[in-house]
């Protein structure tokens, strides 16, 4: 039943003409999963749910895909627990992490939820040697369980964090293979979890699945959708709130989802590619199975105050629009150079120029060819200009917009003939020197 129900969900899409990229890489069992962007390609180091039919955690080996795009994704390596110290079959093959210094790659990888091991490889896709023949992390270093790790490089340094319900961090030595000093515990005040919404259990406060990015000097510690944040690497975490709500869900992805909720099952990691940030997490609306996992990416986007806004969770992903879907957000490009987000007066987000050629670029535009018109929603202090181009900033011209000053300090609509279009066309916006500073999109659309 499961299998058909996906069946139909896949030639559906086909059948409307849209092209569907959440699931990153769909009915294929793919989750659990940590994007590194190495040599300006992504690569998706992940656990692998072995069958739609399973009816508990069948995880027989660990994976890494790459895409150059975030849309068209290659399997690229597969470790077995054989390979590694574990020496055997094995079917808890449990959260990964991977990172690169002194031109080796290191991929960690979970034993269960008992200890973590490492192997090492030259390239980002291997092939993969174990050097320690043992774990790194082993079930009796603290008082959590030693596995579902992250690593965050800073300064050339890198971090190790791990654990369930409690978390732990620890610096790494030069050789990436051992640690520089005893684990710390990472205090997280107020905490919540998808078993611990209103704050009451002790007992199961957070979740598994720790992770650590950093944005704008500020440490993001999360687990799932959830998150807190600390001027502090080692802490202490402030809690802060879910990226996930009811709001979050495009029809056809709100359910059905895990025991405890939406919330329940979001592992993942943040990344940043091209001057955009995003979060690649689990997901099971389209399986039906909570055993069997897909992995999605959705946009993220922080506040002025550094919340991370509400994401959207759909079947278009990121990477590519889809023209007939109305409004194109400003924010959701996919590489931006000398371009600041915004949060607006409206709760949402626009960009603005901060140098003369800033651009923006949103590849894989579908549904083009029967356009004539783009309409950009504005706000303008003075008259501004933008170029829309082709592929990038040099691309061939295909309408030049000049808006009009507006005191009145809310967003306008304006129209423009554009010519040219096509279908997967790569649009590039390109600001004039007389936008910068001066002008905010907000977001656009094709007519």
């Amino acid at each position: 039943m499961i299998r058909k129900v996906i069946a139909i969900l896949f030639l559906s899409c086909a059948i409307m003409g849209v092209q569907a990229q959440n699931p990153i890489v769909p009915n294929k069992g793919l989750n659990d999963p940590h994007i590194h962007i190495f040599n300006d390609t992504a690569y998706v180091y992940a656990s692998h749910d072995k069958s739609i039919n399973n009816t508990k955690f069948i995880m027989e080996d660990w994976w890494v895909w790459s895409s150059p795009d975030l849309v068209n994704w290659t399997k690229r390596s597969v470790l077995d627990p054989k390979d590694t110290y574990i020496d055997k079959d094995y079917s808890r093959c449990w959260a990964t992490d991977a990172a690169y210094k002194n031109g080796k790659y290191y991929w960690y990888f979970s034993e269960g939820n008992e200890q973590t091991g490492v192997v090492v490889g030259d390239t980002p896709v291997g092939p993969w040697k174990d050097p320690l023949r043992k774990p790194l992390l082993t079930s009796d270093l603290t008082a959590t369980h030693e596995y579902d790790m992250a690593i965050f490089e800073e300064n050339g340094d890198h971090y190790i964090i791990f654990g369930v319900w409690d978390y732990y961090i620890a610096k790494l030595n030069e050789d990436m293979i051992s640690l520089d000093e005893a684990p710390k515990k990472i205090i997280v005040n107020n905490p919540r979890g998808p078993y611990n919404r209103d704050g009451k259990n002790k007992e199961m406060p957070t979740d598994d699945k720790p992770f650590v990015h950093k944005y704008n000097g500020t440490y993001y510690l999360s687990w799932g959708c959830f998150y807190a944040m600390s001027d502090n690497l080692y802490g202490p975490y402030d809690y802060v709130d879910t990226i996930i709500k009811e709001s979050s869900f495009a029809e056809g992805y709100d359910s059905p989802t895990w025991p405890n909720g939406f919330l329940q099952g979001r592992h993942g990691s943040f990344f940043e590619w091209h001057n955009q940030s995003y979060f690649v997490y689990c997901d099971i609306s389209q399986t039906g199975n909570r055993w069997f996992r897909d992995a999605f990416i959705s946009y993220v986007h922080y506040k002025d105050n550094g919340d991370i806004a509400t994401i959207r969770v759909d079947g278009v992903g990121v990477g590519q629009y889809d023209a007939n879907n109305g409004d194109i957000e400003a924010e959701d490009y996919f590489k931006a150079n000398n371009i600041h987000k915004k949060e607006n007066v409206m709760g949402g987000f626009s960009i603005k120029p901060i140098k003369a050629n800033s651009f923006v670029t949103y590849p894989n535009i579908q549904n083009l060819n029967k356009k004539s018109t783009v309409e950009f929603e504005f706000l303008s202090k003075t008259d501004t200009a933008i170029e829309v181009r082709e592929s990038n900033p040099s691309g061939k011209l295909l309408a030049t917009c000049k808006f009009n000053s507006n005191n009145t300090k809310a967003f306008k609509t304006k129209s423009f003939n554009i010519e040219d279009l096509h279908n997967n066309q790569t649009i590039c916006l390109v600001f004039k020197a007389t936008s910068v500073e001066n002008l905010k999109i907000n977001r656009f659309r094709f007519k």
